[in-house]
């Protein structure tokens, strides 16, 4: 493609895991001090909601002991509410995360009633952190229960109407939008551990069907060979040396015909297959941050594909997405299609990687490209290189032959 880049890796501490999830995910737990502070650093971002109780304070409409109280009350709330980001973000959500959630609350409605109704918007933040803090269902009560508490808070300290609508449709439905958020992330997680499920059972039926292959091909060759060599050692006893030979001739032949197949069933057994580089394409470009837009038809059997045709196509999807994760810095999309196209000499199937990096450099192509057109070459297919549409990107296309059908197509 071009000069070797650096390649788009994730941060070291931008992983969680074996598999590979990104903790600025919300919700996602993590690992160092470096991901808690932009943890932090990302939460504090919704602090600005806090300037209407600092600009209560800024008015001087309170007593100085007053105003000292209400700061260093805000102070409180705003550490409770970071402990309650710190604890939650801390792996097994330890009990005491719902000792700063108390707090907040408490502090929520104790200053609402004593410096006036610009510090209901504390509520906002409680009902946040109960939806974060509570398990399950029980966060959909802890937001209501908290919107409940700021309208009777509200009604009992004599809080205009436009205050009430304008801080308890935010307090219900920032809640509400954080559970939903919850879930989000949950289903992310359960989404990435399915797909690593599907990858671990392709590679368990490959190794199934080779273990079926050689039972097959082993347990039948070399009882004949069992039952051949029984028999000449008859033979040789009854002097019959000529038919012994002939026994010994046939051993030989079964011998050399299961080495065979054998070598057969462990080639089938390393061939690629789509499927699978599907699978490790989608991992390799979610770890480097480039979304992947996949031809369903990868998945399927394609009519007229041969065996080794498809596990050429499967090794120039494992190059083209190797090129994009090594060299294609800047890339944030990859997009994997199969198609066919009619040429003079019949019909070939075509598969074709596009990415938006920054294109083919002038260098010659790589060891990867000139192995890749080798191995195409070998079924009757080409490779074809060149920069992506108006320049930017790069465009990879793997031409193999298709085997005409029933019907002579």
């Amino acid at each position: 493609m071009q000069t070797p880049a650096p390649a788009r890796r994730p941060d070291r501490n931008g992983e969680d895991g074996p598999d590979g999830r990104w903790t600025t995910y919300p919700g996602a737990p993590v690992d160092t001090k470096r991901q808690l502070m932009v943890k932090l650093a990302w939460t504090s971002v919704w602090a600005f909601y806090l300037a209407y109780p600092l600009q209560d304070l800024a008015t001087r409409q309170h007593t100085r002991s007053a105003t000292v109280a209400g700061a260093v009350a805000l102070a409180v709330f705003l550490a409770a509410y970071l402990t309650v980001v710190i604890v939650r973000n801390r792996r097994g959500h330890p009990a005491r995360q719902y000792l700063p959630l108390a707090l907040m609350a408490a502090i929520a409605v104790g200053t609402s009633y004593t410096l006036g109704e610009s510090w209901l918007t504390l509520f906002t933040y409680t009902s946040v952190c109960a939806a974060v803090t509570f398990p399950g269902r029980l966060g959909i009560v802890g937001v209501l229960a908290t919107t409940a508490v700021f309208a009777l808070v509200g009604l009992t300290s004599r809080a205009d109407v436009e205050t009430m609508v304008s801080i308890g449709l935010p307090c219900v439905l920032a809640g509400l939008a954080m559970l939903g958020m919850q879930r989000l992330v949950t289903t992310m997680r359960e989404l990435r551990e399915a797909r690593a499920a599907v990858a671990h059972l392709a590679a368990s039926e490959e190794r199934l069907r080779l273990a079926r292959d050689l039972h097959d091909l082993l347990g039948h060759s070399l009882s004949l060979i069992a039952i051949k060599g029984e028999l000449t050692g008859r033979l040789m006893d009854a002097g019959k040396t000529a038919d012994a030979r002939a026994q010994v001739a046939d051993i030989e032949q079964v011998a050399r015909q299961s080495l065979a197949d054998v070598r057969s069933a462990v080639s089938g057994f390393r061939r690629p297959t789509l499927p699978v580089e599907l699978a490790a394409a989608r991992t390799a470009l979610a770890a480097s941050q480039v979304a992947l837009d996949a031809d369903p038809r990868l998945a399927e059997d394609h009519p007229g594909l041969g065996p080794e045709e498809s596990g050429v196509l499967a090794w120039a999807l494992r190059e083209a997405v190797t090129n994009v994760v090594r060299h294609g810095a800047g890339a944030t999309r990859c997009g994997v299609h199969l198609d066919e196209t009619w040429e003079e000499d019949g019909r070939y199937a075509v598969l074709e990687v596009v990415d938006n990096g920054p294109g083919p450099g002038k260098s010659a192509a790589g060891n990867g490209l000139s192995g890749l057109g080798e191995r195409l070459a070998q079924v009757g297919g080409r490779l074809e290189t060149a920069a992506a549409n108006r320049g930017k990107g790069f465009r990879l296309r793997a031409l193999v032959p298709l085997r005409p059908g029933p019907s002579g197509e």
